[in-house]
């Protein structure tokens, strides 16, 4: 059967590929330790656990749910932005609730692209966005992010660009791989940018909760509420990555836009994991710094597993990854990725999946145990 043309130039998703050789690898007994994923290794809070058992065992809660979200996730998403974001945002109008931010770049690509329209997309950046673009028929325009700029968009560049067909601009911050935090400076100049341009701007914000004191929306911004649609999730900031709960926010308009593509592709979530969601966005101060004590002492010993590859890096990173410059002696990050698996039977993540800007970089995941880190170090330190 021959696929649709629509895949071309879309492979397999490289950890999808990783993975298979680390589980032969592991048949192998070479009990691989893999500092990779970002998938959070820690539990929700009891308290979300316990509403989501107490909700499931209910008679009146399994049938399908309303395509905008239960009114109670999307108030308690409102307060959520209120407190943390000082952003207020109509529960009723200006949320949507999501199975995953991820599925909200592909609904947003979906909504707005028609063949050949064009997409501003960071290199280094999230993988996700080229194929969502790719998959809508839209054509990626990479714009590159360099540590000399502080891994932010050259607008001076992209000014003297093309941009008649540009459409939809994707940023991320704190962004991912490079774990640059964003400044209210930046965003303004992201939200003028886009205004000037009329170019609709996608702010991919999982990562403002770990090891940042300053969570910051992009809709904070004076008039980017016209401009922008932000997505969020509890996969990271609330350990439930495999709920699969994101959010979409934005104006009316935007929401009422993407919801006539996202209600013809699923029926909602069951309705005890919003109500569990809901529960989650009430946590307070101490959840985030009881999680960021964690990540704090993770993100030590990454440092020193980087020292020990020869790697520089910045102590000012924020999400769940740290991000390291290979040194001068390999070819690049996917040299040194397989130099360290084969040899010491650690996984880290060769920095050019993530775009020809990362190539000279590796990404090391935050969501292992502290003593499974030492234990790589250890390999490390005795196959050199």
């Amino acid at each position: 059967m021959e696929i649709a043309k629509r895949l071309n130039g879309i492979g397999e998703y490289y950890f999808s590929q990783k993975l298979r050789e680390i589980d032969e690898l592991n048949k192998q007994g070479k009990n691989i330790i893999n500092l990779g994923i970002g998938s959070p290794d820690l539990p929700p809070h009891p308290d979300v656990i316990k509403t989501l058992q107490e909700e499931s065992i209910k008679s009146n809660v399994h049938g399908y749910q309303s395509y905008k979200g239960s009114a109670i996730l999307r108030n308690a998403i409102s307060e959520w932005y209120k407190r943390w974001y000082q952003v207020t945002l109509n529960p009723d109008f200006e949320i949507l609730p999501l199975i995953g931010s991820k599925e909200g770049i592909m609904h947003i690509c979906m909504t707005y692209l028609n063949p050949g329209d064009k997409v501003l997309v960071p290199n280094p950046g999230y993988p996700t966005y080229r194929s969502a673009v790719m998959l809508a028929g839209g054509k990626c325009v990479e714009y590159k992010l360099t540590q000399k700029n502080k891994y932010e968009p050259d607008f001076e560049s992209l000014e003297k660009s093309n941009l008649s067909k540009v459409k939809l601009f994707f940023v991320n911050y704190p962004q991912m791989p490079t774990g640059q935090l964003p400044s209210k400076e930046l965003f303004e100049k992201i939200v003028a940018f886009g205004k000037k341009h009329h170019i609709l701007i996608v702010h991919d914000n999982p990562y403002s909760f770990i090891l940042n004191n300053n969570p910051l929306s992009l809709l904070s911004m004076e008039g980017a509420k016209e401009q922008v649609i932000e997505l969020n999730s509890l996969s990271k900031s609330h350990n439930m990555a495999g709920w699969r709960v994101g959010i979409l926010c934005g104006a009316k308009e935007r929401v009422n836009e993407v919801l006539r593509f996202k209600s013809n592709m699923d029926s909602g979530m069951f309705l005890p994991l919003q109500l569990a969601a809901a529960k989650a966005l009430t946590l307070g101060q101490d959840w985030h710094d009881q999680v960021n004590t964690t990540y704090n002492e993770r993100r030590e010993k990454v440092f020193r597993l980087l020292k020990e590859l020869k790697c520089k890096f910045s102590r000012d990173q924020a999400g769940l990854f740290v991000w390291g410059k290979i040194p001068s002696k390999h070819k690049d990050g996917y040299v040194l990725s397989d130099d360290v698996l084969y040899r010491s039977n650690v996984f880290i993540t060769p920095g050019g999946i993530f775009g020809t800007a990362g190539s000279k970089y590796v990404r090391v995941s935050l969501c292992v145990p502290a003593e499974k880190i030492d234990e790589a170090i250890d390999r490390i330190q005795n196959n050199k």
